[in-house]
């Protein structure tokens, strides 16, 4: 947002501890974003913020202010993202679209937090697992696919909306196969579910978690556990499905039974097939495309929730990766 020629200065008032902690965050780093994203200056004293700069970002500096102050004092967690999503949003005169992303929660355990979204992308994910059975996720490292999903199956298996909870993921990835893999198959299979226990134990206490896996009630297991199956009033999902062939797509997305809902997830740029061969996320794109009961939901780098650098690398692949501008055009 560019500077205006006028000079504006405004004050909030701030209640001293905890309250202005979690406004300017560790080390005054939510403080540092709003004075660069907007060119302003922040200075607190005596419980008093005063906002100076220009007067247009100052104006939008304090509505980004006082929103952030209304999320800390409902006792809600502000990070980076949040003052990024704000600065975002209320710069492009959209506070609409960052209320509603902050009214969006899936509730889990009752000793968890519930789980939020962090962008506008990530609730219209959500908004699409609770209105289609099957939901296409597709979109770079880091924009909480994988973890939204997990999000909505816990909460609805708590909710006994299903009965059980399929977590699957292909068995080959970057370039390694299972066999050439020393240990049990258990041993072979478990580094590539990991990611799936450890976002599961995140939205579940320890024990309770493993005892809904040994009773079966959550299953975690490769892809090609699911052949033969009829999966009835269970929430599935299928992770890196980027690397799934196109008979492995096939295959799984046939298996959904009654009372079920699936979510497919996957970053399109990260296939590990071997040369040749096509990836079932790719081709299904095409395929479904036109099936009214199917959504796909496409995230981009401005989803991603990870660090800051994280968004700026995804950003400089698909730079690389874009096909070169065709100078005859």
């Amino acid at each position: 947002m560019g500077e205006t020629n006028s000079v504006g200065v405004k004050r909030v008032s701030l209640a001293a501890g905890s309250e202005l902690q979690g406004l300017f965050g560790r080390g005054d780093e939510h403080a540092r974003l709003v004075e660069e994203g907007l060119r302003v200056r922040l200075v607190v004293r005596d419980g008093m913020l005063t906002i100076s700069g220009g007067e247009g970002n100052v104006a939008v500096a304090e509505q980004v202010v006082s929103e952030l102050v209304t999320l800390v004092r409902q006792g809600r967690p502000v990070g980076n993202q949040e003052v990024r999503l704000a600065l975002r949003h209320f710069g492009q005169q959209d506070a609409d679209s960052f209320r509603e992303v902050q009214a969006e929660a899936i509730e889990v355990s009752t000793k968890k937090r519930p789980v939020r979204p962090k962008s506008l992308g990530q609730k219209r994910y959500i908004e699409a697992i609770r209105k289609y059975d099957i939901v296409f996720g597709i979109g770079p490292a880091g924009t909480g696919k994988t973890y939204l999903a997990m999000a909505m199956a816990v909460s609805a298996l708590l909710q006994k909306e299903v009965h059980r909870i399929i977590l699957a993921r292909p068995a080959v990835e970057a370039g390694e196969k299972l066999g050439f893999l020393p240990g049990t198959l258990t041993e072979k299979i478990n580094p590539y579910l990991r990611p799936l226990y450890d976002a599961l134990y995140d939205m579940l206490e320890t024990e309770r978690a493993t005892r809904l896996i040994e009773q079966g009630t959550i299953e975690i297991a490769p892809l090609a556990f699911m052949r033969g199956r009829t999966l009835n009033e269970s929430f599935i999902i299928l992770d890196e499905a980027q690397n799934t062939t196109s008979e492995q797509m096939k295959m799984f997305l046939t298996r959904l039974g009654f009372g079920s809902k699936t979510v497919i997830t996957g970053d399109i740029t990260q296939v590990d097939l071997p040369a040749g061969r096509v990836s079932g996320l790719i081709e299904v794109r095409g395929i479904l495309k036109d099936i009214p009961g199917i959504r796909f939901i496409h995230f981009t780098e401005e989803d991603v929730v990870r660090h800051e650098l994280v968004q700026q690398i995804v950003r400089a692949y698909e730079a690389y990766q874009a096909p070169p501008a065709d100078p005859g055009a």
